[in-house]
């Protein structure tokens, strides 16, 4: 049994695992790398493996970092089964449609600025139909129900509480007749999180593959910031500006409409909120909305409870679903303060970027991050404390109020992710650690090893483990590993002058020629003269 790690290694996006067991191969999630344009290129690779050996994949949850290569899967000629809750497969089904129409309109773009230089068009990754189409190879599986694949591998899937219908996997694999229970973590879910359930704990595990997003902070209290959420909405609304909240239209959004809705409920604050109007801004958290609604029996107990009073708990007087593009310009055209609530949650697509363009700017609005930013993207260039960021082309400053609230991250922190494996009667011989950056990885490995005394992996991309954590292979050739490399300083480069840039534009509006910026004028020409010794060569 072997164990091949194709995403979210050292990262937290393109979360893809292969596993070897008992005369199969089989893929725990195929998603989408996002952030860093060095992990975004991987995405248009081809896949580091022979589709034609994949005999099934398991697939953990809707999240398109989880899910987004899917369809590139599909259109390869994969032919599944994907295994995954049916509230999974219904999002899904809208998720990876927005997704491939999303890469039509970015190849629409590139395509001409391709034609302009006289380049030849290119494809996208895949289509919205290419979405739509992958969904005939998903088999939708409950909670709880043992699936058998064979005499030698079978799995259950338990709830993980990251967001509706995601799952932990718990594989039952028997080799030289000895049965390994291996498990992975998926995404696992924050604690008293809003309309879904707490993570489910596992008793025993042999193998542990587990995420950790949050692997060396705490969050704060769900009930500290929620007071705190209340508070930012009421002091900008009164400052006459928006609050602009850069959400996931899956699991976040509703998140956020069900606290709004709590709060609506409360006497001496409804009055006032339900003046506020709220814009649900994004046709996929629309969709997503419905299909929550669709789907109750994943609920706590809680959201049940206002069910069970007739009170759906995603819907609210004063809340307005924006569907049209021409809808979501008139709110930027509109001055009355309001809620807008828009994808992606990374602002790096989708309408969100067209509210912060026209929000940024404007020292009554606040940003409201409610979820984590990966590195290289706007929302964590925003979150950082840039001055100045580029948007559609454009260098917006940043005069609006931000504020970032962690309690309401869909990932369990250090402490909810220790008390996981403390759960465990049987703990694992080795834990993998994945889905998180490299030095939240290296901060959980030495927690896990002082608290449990359990050995921990940190793998990097396309790296082959034994089970006990043991090397076996490391396939990624030269060529390929330098060209990501040069790839990835020349994005760190690219952050590094447009942060330079404000810096000197800065100094310049008091027209002061610092000696710093002297050096920095030296250093730029060295760093010139190289690249165009190196561009020049024949």
């Amino acid at each position: 049994m072997k164990i091949t790690f194709y995403g979210a290694a050292k990262t937290v996006t393109g979360s893809c695992h292969m596993v070897e067991a008992g005369n199969k191969k089989f893929l725990i999630d195929c998603g989408m790398f996002q952030g860093r344009l060095t992990d975004q290129m991987l995405n248009y690779e081809d896949f580091p493996f022979n589709i034609n050996e994949i005999d099934f994949v398991i697939l953990t949850h809707a999240h398109i970092d989880h899910s987004g290569r899917i369809p590139k899967l599909y259109k390869a000629g994969f032919k599944g089964p994907i295994y995954a809750t049916k509230a999974t497969v219904d999002l899904c089904s809208i998720m990876l449609a927005d997704s491939g129409h999303i890469q039509e309109k970015e190849i629409e773009w590139v395509n001409k600025k391709r034609i302009r230089a006289g380049k030849t068009p290119t494809d996208p990754m895949y289509t919205a139909q290419d979405g739509i189409d992958s969904l005939e190879i998903f088999k939708a599986i409950n909670y709880n129900q043992e699936i058998i694949i064979d005499e030698n591998i079978k799995f259950t899937l338990y709830d993980a509480g990251h967001m509706l219908g995601s799952s932990i996997v718990v594989l039952e694999i028997k080799e030289e007749g000895k049965v390994q229970k291996v498990v992975f973590s998926g995404d696992l879910g924050n604690l008293n999180m809003p309309i879904i359930n707490d993570p489910t704990y596992i008793k025993e595990a042999d193998y542990l593959v587990m995420e950790t997003t949050y692997g060396d902070r705490v969050h704060g209290e769900i009930e500290d910031q929620s007071g705190k959420f209340l508070q930012t909405i009421f002091d900008t609304i009164d400052r006459g500006g928006n609050v602009i909240i850069p959400s996931f239209a899956v699991g976040r959004t509703q998140e956020i409409l069900y606290e709004i809705n709590k709060f609506a409920s409360i006497k001496g604050i409804s009055d006032k909120l339900k003046k506020i109007p709220v814009y649900v801004d994004s046709p996929l958290a629309v969709n997503a909305t419905k299909i929550f609604e669709e789907n109750p029996e994943y609920y706590d107990d809680d959201a049940l409870r206002y069910l069970l009073k007739g009170d759906n708990p995603l819907e609210f007087e004063n809340l307005h679903f924006v569907t049209t593009a021409d809808e979501s310009k008139a709110l930027n055209e509109d001055n009355t303060p309001k809620i807008i609530i828009s994808a992606s949650g990374m602002c790096e697509v989708g309408r969100i970027k067209h509210h912060l363009k026209h929000n940024l700017y404007r020292p009554e609005c606040t940003v409201l991050f409610v979820g984590f930013q990966a590195e290289g993207t706007l929302g964590k260039k925003i979150l950082n404390g840039d001055k100045l960021v580029k948007i559609f082309g454009e260098e917006i400053a940043v005069n609006a109020q931000i504020t970032y609230l962690d309690a309401f991250s869909g990932h369990a922190d250090k402490n909810g992710l220790l008390t996981w494996i403390e759960k465990m009667d049987k703990k694992p011989k080795n834990i993998f650690l994945v889905h998180g950056e490299y030095s939240a990885q290296q901060a959980f490995k030495n927690t896990v090893k002082e608290k449990f005394n359990i050995q921990c992996t940190i793998p990097s991309y396309e790296e082959t483990y034994s089970m006990d954590g043991e090397l076996l292979e490391n396939l990624v050739p030269v060529y390929k590993s330098t060209r990501f490399d040069i790839l990835e300083l020349l994005s760190f480069l690219k952050q590094d002058v447009d942060e330079m840039t404000n810096k000197v534009k800065s100094e310049l509006k008091h027209n002061i020629e610092t000696d710093e910026l002297v050096e920095i004028k030296a250093k730029l020409d060295e760093v010139k003269n190289a690249i165009l010794s190196v561009k020049n060569r024949k």
